[in-house]
């Protein structure tokens, strides 16, 4: 049985793609990850070089895994033996023909909002890869863009930071310290207002909470 906050998913998701797709981007709402999945699958080639940001939702959802179990031929950062080798691989991410990523927070009006530290996963969404595929849960669906500013800055990041080792104030307490500290993740802060070329960004919404 589908709780309050997932029939709330199911009625709000169709209204947040026709306004996704009123700015351009291709959108779909699904109401089980396994639906999400087969979507996602369908969208890439299997000629494709595929590449990914920090995304925990693509995580949680084993896309990656299935990425190479299904053959696929991937750029992995994860897999070079020293920092320079993984900027490399970071690098060359931005040419590859299927970009997969999250987005921190999503304007029930369409406007995506995304926080990066080095900036490699907000770059690939702006240009480069031929497709970006963002894979999101409707958790991260919020009333306005200003909201969505709110929850990347408060709620993304600090969670965010509890990954990594660095010190920061929200990774310290919890809450954002609007720091400049050297170990900031908060270097780039992207509104993706509208999609250009159309098309061009592809986001699938899913009726769970995934990622953060």
């Amino acid at each position: 049985m589908k709780t309050p906050r997932e029939i709330r998913y199911d009625k709000l998701g169709p209204k947040v793609v026709t306004a996704l797709r009123s700015r351009g981007f291709e959108a779909w709402y699904f109401e089980s990850p396994e639906a999400g999945t087969e979507q996602f699958f369908s969208l890439i080639p299997k000629t494709d070089v595929v590449s990914w940001g920090g995304t925990m939702t693509a995580q949680e959802l084993r896309l990656m895994d299935m990425l190479y179990e299904k053959g696929y031929q991937v750029i992995d950062r994860d897999k070079a033996s020293s920092p320079e080798e993984r900027t490399e691989r970071m690098r060359q991410a931005l040419l590859c023909d299927t970009f997969v990523a999250g987005t921190n927070a999503l304007s029930e009006d369409g406007q995506l909002v995304n926080i990066d530290g080095i900036g490699n996963r907000t770059a690939a969404m702006i240009f480069g890869p031929k497709q970006v595929i963002i894979v999101a849960g409707m958790n991260k669906v919020v009333r306005t863009l200003d909201d969505a500013m709110v929850r990347a800055r408060t709620v993304a990041a600090p969670i965010n930071m509890q990954r990594f080792s660095g010190k920061t104030p929200c990774g310290e307490t919890g809450a954002c310290g609007n720091c400049l500290s050297a170990d900031s993740i908060c270097t780039f802060i992207v509104t993706t207002r509208r999609c250009k070329p159309a098309g061009r960004i592809k986001i699938i919404l899913i009726g769970k909470d995934l990622g953060f």
